[in-house]
């Protein structure tokens, strides 16, 4: 067996030709995603909608997602997380390309209805992607190296944001706007081809030995093998941990798009940023120099100060998330607005990463870490979708002095969630026996 905490350089190195190009494959299915958020602002104005009626696309698409990645999260457990990443990104690209040839077509009849469906089927194909991810990094790292993947994690999700704001803002400023969804059809097209050539589910797969992960099904006796569709799914919804975190999880979702699905039209009405300019482009880098950071950082603290536990870090980063949110409403200064975006994604990306991609893989385990994350992302989504209709119908109503104090009190009751799993780990012992105590496997050996 390899020593999960002593890798020879050539695992090491395999490891990364495998994560490697599941990022970058994951950060295009970001840049094919919130594409729709910015071209908001261009979109409600070409086309004359409210910010109610724009919210009607993004509910659509949060929801399809949500429901979604809640069966697919299963699906992908039972297929592999390959099989995954390539249903999800030959969709994905499909549906950019059928969105951006229509708006260059000049599509103007029934545009809700329509752009609604057809964002919603890039979504359903969209959700593919995270599970994905965790799937096949899940048998490839140690349970106390995934604080650091979670910042790995966070990055992926950074250099996404990026690559849709910052990349998609200089699309917008130079080229016609509908090249937002052209451009992050072929990129994903193009990590379609690498990703089949390249990634493998498991070390065993790529020539290595497979190893016991330390985490929540690492001891079951059949954990290479897929599980049960529905004894996994009834231990995933009996487990209360896991139900904690997909609590939690439905708060980071309204905050996180909370924040991004509106921060671009606020910028613009309130303190006059467009696209193209030296603010936007602070905002927008913002985004991912923030992500990268508050992703690195929550793993550090989680795996050298906390002992690998995740609620520790991710209370303190929801905290922080008041704060931010706080100034960023408060601000009278565009180039404070500008920079606190960045600041708010530092606070906002590290619990994400922390919970959906670290958390997951923690107390799924190996064998359940799809359904898990696909669990967490779907409530997060629910949660999403909310501040689509919703939260434009409010701004239409009460403007952008309500903003961030819609959001606020999320960030507040994930924070209190974190409180009730300060100590828990995926196999905590008692000290009595030395013996799994609360978290007993969840896909047992049912021989």
């Amino acid at each position: 067996m390899t020593n999960p905490m002593n890798h020879t350089k050539e695992y090491r190195t395999r490891r990364f030709m495998n994560w490697f190009p599941l990022g970058l494959t994951y950060a295009t299915f970001y840049m094919g995603r919130y594409n729709l958020n910015v071209a908001g602002k261009t979109m409600m104005d070409y086309f004359h909608l409210s910010k109610g009626e724009f919210g009607v696309i993004a509910t659509a698409g949060f929801w399809t997602y949500a429901l979604s990645v809640m069966f697919n999260g299963p699906l992908a457990d039972r297929i592999g997380g390959k099989k995954a990443i390539l249903i999800g990104a030959a969709g994905a690209s499909a549906l950019n390309l059928i969105i951006g040839l229509l708006f260059l077509s000049g599509w103007q009849t029934k545009l809700i209805l329509g752009m609604s469906l057809l964002y919603a089927a890039n979504q359903y194909f969209q959700s593919f992607g995270a599970l994905s991810v965790v799937k096949v990094n899940a048998p490839w790292f140690h349970v106390k190296e995934r604080g650091i993947f979670g910042g790995i994690f966070g990055i992926m999700i950074s250099s996404g944001y990026f690559l849709a704001m910052t990349v998609g803002g200089w699309i917008l400023a130079y080229l016609p706007w509908y090249f937002v969804f052209l451009i992050p059809s072929a990129a994903i097209a193009a990590m379609f081809a690498v990703d089949f050539f390249l990634v493998q589910d498991t070390p065993k797969a790529a020539g290595f030995e497979n190893f016991n992960t330390g985490d929540a099904t690492s001891n079951d006796a059949d954990r290479d093998k897929p599980a049960d569709f529905n004894h996994l799914l009834r231990r995933v919804l009996t487990n209360p941990v896991i139900i904690t975190l997909a609590v939690s999880e439905f708060c980071t979702g309204f905050v996180r798009q909370g924040l991004m699905l509106w921060f671009v039209p606020f910028l613009s009405e309130v303190h006059k940023i467009e696209h193209g300019s030296s603010l936007f482009t602070l905002a927008g880098s913002g985004v991912t120099a923030g992500g990268i950071a508050g992703g690195l950082l929550c793993g550090y603290l989680s795996d050298h100060w906390f002992q690998s536990r995740r609620a520790p870090v991710a209370f303190i980063f929801y905290l922080g998330q008041i704060v931010s949110l706080y100034i960023l409403g408060r601000t009278a200064s565009p180039l404070a607005a500008s920079f606190m975006i960045g600041v708010c994604c530092m606070w906002i990306f590290g619990v994400h990463g922390m919970l959906s991609g670290t958390a997951s893989m923690d107390f799924g385990g190996t064998k359940a870490a799809s359904t898990v994350t696909g669990l967490l992302d779907g409530v997060q989504y629910l949660a999403s979708g909310l501040t689509g209709f919703f939260m434009g119908s409010l701004l239409d109503k009460f403007g952008w002095g309500a903003w961030t104090w819609m959001i606020m009190p999320f960030s507040l009751t994930g924070a209190l969630l974190m409180l009730r799993l300060w100590n828990e780990t995926p196999l905590k012992k008692s000290p009595a026996s030395g013996q799994p105590e609360e978290h007993r496997p969840l896909v047992e050996d049912e021989a």
